[in-house]
């Protein structure tokens, strides 16, 4: 019989085939109605809570029925214990969750429920998540606009099965897995509040002067100033484009398209270079170490910063804002990308486009309030950008460990 790539020491016996019937009871809930809602009492899981459970996330808009439904309900009919397994059957099919906290009940139709377990909960949970087994699951969905799974096609679905210790072995792994990938998702989560919070306190709200929170040493009002005043705005000419620009899939030199700027960073995952082009031409367009790009059409509004030279230069739809003064353009960066300079300084001059854009000349009228002390500037930018660098540090973690679980469940699954 076909082996896993990879198994732990000290196995060798075959994996054995068994029907998803043969390792479980899959039936559903009984039918709730909209009527018994109540603003308090026993959750109510539809499809989407669960995938928030799969993905370690706390469950967001619960509904409930009362307690007393759930007591009638669970006596007539039962309802999930620990240990047991929900997978969502309609819309976004698949995802699954093992039942580690109770009590709550269920919405019949969205979700089939796995009961009577015969083998370890944790390891079915992840070979359903494995590969194949995500590859069978998705095959056997009936219906052509919206796919479902039904009872009578899971109970069928064939998967192999190695002895007890070794199923405890592998789901141990992928559990201490996920922990991680928990761990490191809800710091990033965490540290993206503290952010947002503290965007809020240390920049000034719409009609004041000063901000709620400063560091020590710094008073007096911040001043309000254009942004035309104290820098360079430009963007690629659509006749430099047409007539000297030249896209490489390969290459040394990166044009910055829209895409490529992203929550206040350079995403270089899809680029397009322009070794080839007439750069003589292009001089307005090249981009060094300081430089703002600024999205002005389509998604307008995304910020990051040039923090290297002589490899990027601007693409269509992509501004370039230069700061001339003393100012700091890391400061005026995440000045730029709070919430409020968004609603009160942006959105107002999109808002009545069907395509949303910008014109130069607006952003050159961008209303800026700024310190006045550069010595502020710097300790709010290096502040901001050590959270920013948690957040992706976290991130990266967190996809890396994603990554190497995949990878994995390809590996150790049949």
């Amino acid at each position: 019989m076909k082996e896993p790539v990879f198994r732990f020491k000290g196995y060798t016996d075959d994996w054995e085939q068994r029907k998803l019937s043969d390792v479980a009871e899959l039936t559903s809930s009984k039918r709730i109605h909209a009527s018994d809602y109540v603003d308090f009492g026993i959750p109510f899981y539809r499809g989407k809570e669960i995938s928030e459970l799969r993905d370690g996330k706390s469950v967001s808009d619960v509904l409930y029925i009362s307690n007393d439904i759930y007591k009638t309900l669970s006596s007539k009919f039962g309802s999930p214990v620990i240990g047991d397994l929900l997978i969502t059957s309609v819309g976004t099919i698949g995802n699954t969750w093992v039942v580690d906290k109770l009590p709550f009940y269920f919405k019949d139709g969205n979700l089939i429920w796995f009961k009577n377990i015969r083998c370890n909960p944790y390891y079915l949970d992840y070979v359903l998540n494995s590969e194949s087994g995500k590859k069978a699951v998705d095959e056997s969905a009936s219906g052509s606009n919206q796919k479902a799974l039904t009872i009578v096609k899971l109970n069928e679905l064939i998967f192999s099965f190695p002895c007890g210790e070794e199923q405890k072995l592998i789901s141990e792994y992928f559990k201490n897995l996920d922990r991680l990938i928990t761990l490191h998702q809800r710091k990033c989560d965490a540290l993206k509040e503290l952010k947002k919070g503290m965007l809020q306190k240390m920049f000034p709200k719409d009609g004041e002067k000063v901000p709620e929170f400063r560091f020590k040493g710094f008073a007096g009002d911040w001043e309000q100033r254009k942004l035309g005043d104290i820098a360079d705005v430009t963007k690629l000419a659509g006749f430099e484009f047409t007539e000297h620009v030249i896209y490489s899939d390969e290459g040394q030199i990166v044009a910055l398209r829209g895409l490529n700027i992203k929550n206040g960073q350079l995403v270089l995952d899809d680029v397009k270079y322009i070794d080839g082009s007439n750069f003589s031409k292009l001089t307005r367009s090249k981009l060094f170490v300081n430089d703002i790009m600024f999205t002005y059409v389509g998604t307008v509004g995304e910020v990051a910063v040039i923090r290297e030279n002589d490899k990027f230069y601007l693409a269509p739809n992509v501004s370039r804002i230069r700061v001339e003064s003393d100012d700091s353009p890391t400061f005026i960066s995440h000045y730029m990308r709070t919430s409020s300079f968004y609603q009160n300084v942006i959105f107002p001059l999109i808002a009545t486009s069907s395509q949303p854009a910008l014109s130069m000349e607006n952003i050159r009228k961008f209303e800026l309030f700024l310190p006045k002390d550069i010595v502020e500037q710097d300790r709010i930018a290096n502040y901001l950008d050590k959270l920013d660098n948690l957040i992706t540090l976290h991130a990266r973690k967190c996809d890396a460990l994603k990554d190497l679980k995949k990878g994995f469940l390809q590996k150790m699954f049949v």
